[in-house]
Parts: C-alpha cells; sequence; structure tokens
C-alpha cells in the first residue's frame, strides 16, 4: 500500500568501517522524524534552515556533506521530479551539527553552499504546491575532502562523492501550506 512509504521516515545506513558497525545519525531538534516542520523554516515563514545534529560519524570520515530534497514534487499524488532545496559540503569530520538558521549565519569553518533548484545558492525552505511533501535531510560521511566545487548542484556534488561514501543516514520531516496561504 502506497502509505506504508511515507512510514518509513527516518532510515540510518549501517556500514562497516575496520571491523565494527557504526550507526551515522541525524536529528533536529526543529522537528521529530515524520513531524511536521516548522513555518518558520519554510517559504511562508523566514525560510530559516532547520537545526540538525549528528553523531556516529565513522573513523576515516575525512568530510561530511548535506542534502535536502523534496521527493514530490510538484504533487504527491503524481510525483514528476526531485526538488533540492539545500546543498552543503565540505564540513569538517569535527563538526556536529548545523545551528538553527546556520545557513545564513555560520556554517563550520570550511563549509561550502551549493546551489539548489531555487537557483539560489544556500536554503531553500519548504515550498509545497500542493498537498504534504516529504523533506529528506540526507547526510554523507565521505573518506576525502571534497575540493572547492564552487555553489555545486546535488548532481554536481553526487558525482564529486562518488566511491567515497563511508556512511550515510536520512532524517524526513514534512510539510503543507497551511490553508491560507493556499489561495
Amino acid at each position: 500500500m502506497r502509505h506504508h512509504r511515507f512510514l518509513a521516515l527516518a532510515v540510518t545506513t549501517m556500514l562497516a568501517t575496520s571491523g565494527t558497525a557504526t550507526a551515522l545519525t541525524l536529528t533536529s531538534a526543529s522537528f521529530p522524524p515524520g513531524g511536521e516542520i516548522p513555518t518558520k523554516q519554510t517559504c511562508e515563514g523566514g525560510d530559516v534552515s532547520p537545526a540538525l545534529a549528528w553523531s556516529a560519524v565513522p573513523d576515516g570520515t575525512r568530510s561530511l556533506a548535506l542534502v535536502v530534497d523534496d521527493p514530490d514534487a510538484p504533487d504527491p499524488k503524481a510525483p514528476r521530479t526531485t526538488w533540492v532545496h539545500w546543498v552543503v559540503y565540505a564540513i569538517p569530520p569535527s563538526a556536529s551539527g548545523l545551528a538553527e538558521g546556520a545557513d545564513t549565519a555560520a556554517l563550520p569553518p570550511g563549509a561550502r553552499r551549493g546551489t539548489n533548484d531555487f537557483k539560489r545558492v544556500g536554503y531553500g525552505g519548504p515550498c509545497p504546491p500542493v498537498g504534504r511533501h516529504r523533506y529528506v535531510h540526507k547526510l554523507y560521511a565521505l573518506d576525502a575532502a571534497l575540493p572547492d566545487l564552487g555553489a555545486a548542484t546535488k548532481a554536481d556534488l553526487e558525482k564529486a562523492m562518488a566511491g567515497h561514501v563511508l556512511a550515510e543516514t536520512q532524517l524526513v520531516g514534512t510539510y503543507a501550506k497551511h490553508a491560507a496561504a493556499k489561495r
């Protein structure tokens, strides 16, 4: 049944590293797994990037990368594309998260912002045209420090990460525009 795919909201990939299992995890103080993303983090609010925290970064990680996208665009009943909301790469492995609003305030030293599908560098919050969409926050632990890719797109980042992913994890939040804003 179709609704079961919506129940798989937080996924952690387990990978063997040096003979031990490592579970990279991603959480948010802004919203619970599968929960609604606050309005202030959407186009109806301040478009403020969410607070994110991670743990169990595997040994050998040289950098982290984050992609946030919406696989339900433009309509969850008939998705046609995956819309990219945020690309961040070259996050130092010593970082344990991003503070709320980090996209415009202070990313960890060395971290770089990429281009989203709004054709802007940085964070573009949820702004679904219809229905409740899922926003998948994907964190990657890489065995390489990526070069400066400039304002990389998701495709640019995926190409640079190929063969370098030690572990990955996901956190999913949802959002639907409020009734008053749907006019």
